[in-house]
């Protein structure tokens, strides 16, 4: 990498020795060739210069670290670019030779390249400064060059002050900026500018310069050290540059002359150990929470922090649903390379992609709380657990295929039939069917479908009929009542005897007979009985068959202190109205024919 000669008297020190000077200022990118990651944007430049098209603003945007303010001094120089011997062919690209203006705009102490911090200097009147400079021509160089860093925590007023001269500037004059907040500068401003985005640098291609960096350096680090390195910078050179200055002060003090290990990298940046990453993932996959849960504290002892272990471990799972999905070359396009693509391929086969989809859901939202909680490894640690009992429950997919295979093979297990009164002599019968012994299913007390009385109005054969009816005639007060309120003590067509709740409101029973008169053409017995016979209301039945449901167990012992709130038919406008049976329903084989009013219940969910 090229650089400028130092300054000897800048760099001395009281005593008459050199200054130290930290690795981000010292190998500081002097000229086009030594930027790593930015070759669209030096491409662009080229050309621009070479058809002599160049802009008069410019805004270099990115994250900090990634180079936008090195890059603004190099184009400054690249502006003014003037031969060592005077000779001046206008703005070059090529500044592997110092120029006559280069060392000046380097040091930032060139009379014609000012550099204005725009956070401290955030007010109109700055600009007013700025404004007033912009009319007087450059005292040495080509152009006056204004940069400006951080230039989106400019006032409003500041903005606007700036937009006529950015607008319409002196052919002597050029404006370079560079933001961390792009989106924070007004559309007035980037409409004026050419934009550059300077992206994160990659891990690849920073552990390389880091390794070229050691090299001059005369350290020794191992290449795993130097990635975990820059897969910490996050893409940032500067944040590498100031991480490798503590390695090196690592590797100073270790007595031999051995090479800095990657495990000495990995404990000063409490990174986790990468095999005991794919160890935990391993276990959580396969739902075993107690191997789980030592890898973890394992890693959290080490030094590793939760919230790392948890971005390891979603790194881990991403890469494995690429490898599912795009094959086992992709294996190896990993954080780790080829260090991971062995393991990477043996468990993406091993898992169905539902599952990892699944499991890149839980942990993301496990490293939410992990983040935000006051206690990171207990949050790390329930994200586990979370994640390795989900590893039991099904797939939607898997849960799909089994219901399939239980209508192929029979009526799946249904949780007991709320005991039902046997019919009152006085009410009209059809002909009786001796149920089996073991079963007492509400269709052995109902009239078959064949027995319907005459009449054109809708046949009711159960009390779920009745609130069905409520419902389609959209009278939602009756319905929630006769859900809640109503004990059936027997059901009849033409007759119901009930017992109403404690709770039940005035006038119900008159009021059910009533409507059923208007709703069915026909009159309506409605006996209240006050023995205590009867039996559970629509609702606590519902609630009753809900909670039994193995899935729904399942469910709350994953998520303790959850509760069922609601219960409810999402489809029930296409269930079929009571009107409507004019002929015997389709037979689910997936349904108990004989419990029509508790299959239907069954469509709510909780």
């Amino acid at each position: 990498m090229s650089d400028l000669p130092a300054n000897n008297e800048a760099n001395q020190s009281a005593s008459g020795k050199t200054a130290y000077q930290v690795l981000a200022r010292k190998y500081r990118p002097q000229n086009f060739d030594d930027l790593i990651g930015h070759g669209a944007m030096v491409r662009t430049l080229k050309n621009a210069f070479a058809a002599d098209r160049i802009a008069h603003a410019y805004i270099l945007t990115g994250v900090r670290g990634v180079g936008k303010t090195t890059t603004a001094r190099i184009l400054a120089r690249a502006l003014n670019y003037v031969g060592p011997n005077g000779e001046d062919n206008g703005p070059q690209m090529e500044l592997s030779e110092e120029g006559r203006h280069c060392r000046a705009i380097a040091e930032s102490r060139h009379p014609d390249v000012l550099e204005m911090d725009a956070a401290s200097r955030t007010g109109v009147s700055d600009i007013r400064e700025l404004i007033e400079g912009v009319r007087y021509a450059p005292i040495e160089a080509r152009y006056k060059v204004y940069i400006i860093d951080e230039v989106h925590m400019l006032s409003t007023a500041a903005f606007n002050a700036l937009l006529k001269t950015l607008e319409e500037p002196p052919p002597h004059v050029k404006f370079i900026f560079a933001t961390t907040e792009i989106r924070k500068l007004p559309v007035t401003v980037l409409s004026r500018c050419q934009r550059f985005d300077l992206r994160r640098i990659d891990p690849e291609v920073l552990t390389e310069h880091l390794a070229g960096i050691a090299e001059k350096e005369a350290v020794k680090i191992d290449r795993d050290g130097l990635w975990m390195i820059a897969r910490a910078a996050e893409g940032s050179v500067r944040d590498a540059l100031s991480i490798l200055d503590q390695a090196i002060v690592q590797h100073t003090a270790q007595k031999d002359d051995a090479a800095l290990s990657a495990e000495a990298i990995r404990e000063m940046l409490g990174l986790a150990d990468r095999s005991g990453v794919w160890d935990v993932l391993n276990a959580v996959m396969t739902g075993d929470a107690k191997t789980a849960l030592t890898g973890f504290r394992t890693q959290y002892d080490a030094g590793a922090e939760p919230a790392v272990i948890l971005r390891d471990m979603l790194d881990l799972v991403h890469l494995l649903t690429r490898t599912k999905v795009a094959g086992d070359d992709a294996a190896a396009h990993g954080p780790a390379g080829e260090a991971d693509a062995s393991r990477a391929k043996e468990m993406a086969s091993a898992f169905e992609m539902n599952a990892l989809t699944r499991a890149w859901s839980l942990l993301m939202k496990g490293l939410t709380e992990t983040n935000m909680a006051p206690d990171p490894a207990a949050a790390g640690e329930m994200a586990l657990i979370r994640l390795a009992f989900a590893a039991d429950l099904p797939t939607p997919d898997e849960a799909l295929k089994a219901l399939k295979k239980n209508r192929e093979n029979g009526p799946r297990e249904r949780s007991p039939a709320r005991p039902v009164a046997p019919p009152r002599e006085s009410a009209p019968q059809a002909e009786q069917i001796s149920p089996p012994a073991q079963t007492a299913q509400i269709i052995d007390i109902l009239p078959p479908l064949s027995q319907r009385p005459p009449g054109d109005g809708p046949w009711l054969r159960c009390f779920d009929d009745v609130v069905r009816l409520a419902g389609k005639h959209r009278d939602a007060k009756l319905r929630t009542e006769l859900e809640a309120y109503i004990h059936i003590v027997s059901f009849a067509e033409g007759r119901i005897d009930l017992r109403l709740h404690d709770d039940a409101p005035e006038g119900l029973a008159n009021r059910l007979a009533q409507r059923l008169k208007e709703w069915t053409g026909r009159q309506w017995v409605v006996v209240v009985s006050n023995n205590g016979e009867g039996a559970q209301t629509v609702r606590d039945r519902r609630y009753a068959e809900v909670m039994a449901d193995p899935l729904v167990k399942k469910a709350l012992e994953l998520f303790p202190g959850a509760e069922v709130t609601a219960i409810r038919e999402p489809d029930l406008a296409s269930a079929p109205a009571p009107d409507d049976m004019e002929e015997d329903p389709p037979v689910d084989p997936d349904v108990d024919l004989p419990q029509i009013d508790a299959a239907e219940d069954k469509r709510g969910t909780p």
